[in-house]
């Protein structure tokens, strides 16, 4: 009998996931192919939820920077599985940069935008004296 996959966001997905499987809790880098273990141990999944909920764990910052310092990865069951290397590592660290580049740009023009909303506001408000100043 085939169990037919729940319909779950990816983030409950990985939420499920990272609560029965401590080397995801603990952002431990993953065996390479662990997509098709967890695809198989877990048919309540859809596969294309669960690759997109492993996707979204492996371009954390937490996993990201667990990958540029570690030098093995590990299996669900914690056991090792192989190691992580220099180029690996190097790419993590690259990433890191990129996510933390995209941050810093969305918080500047976020307070662009609000430096703007402010001065919009101040001006509304001196038409609006200038307004009543003339109006009566």
């Amino acid at each position: 009998m085939t169990t037919t996959p729940q319909v779950q966001s990816p983030r409950e997905v990985l939420k499920q996931l990272a609560g029965k499987y401590p080397v995801l809790r603990n952002w431990q880098p993953l065996a390479i192919g662990i997509d098709k273990q967890l695809i198989a141990l877990h048919p309540e999944f859809a596969p294309k939820h669960l690759r997109t909920a492993l996707l979204i764990h492996t371009r954390a910052l937490p996993y990201l920077r667990s990958v540029a310092k570690a030098k093995e990865r590990f299996a669900l069951d914690g056991s090792a599985a192989g190691e992580v290397t220099e180029q690996q590592r190097a790419h993590a660290t690259e990433q890191i940069k990129e996510v933390q580049r995209k941050r810093a740009e969305a918080r500047r023009q976020a307070e662009e935008a609000e430096k703007a909303r402010k001065a919009e506001e101040l001006r509304q408000q001196k038409l609006q004296m200038l307004v009543s100043k003339f109006s009566g």
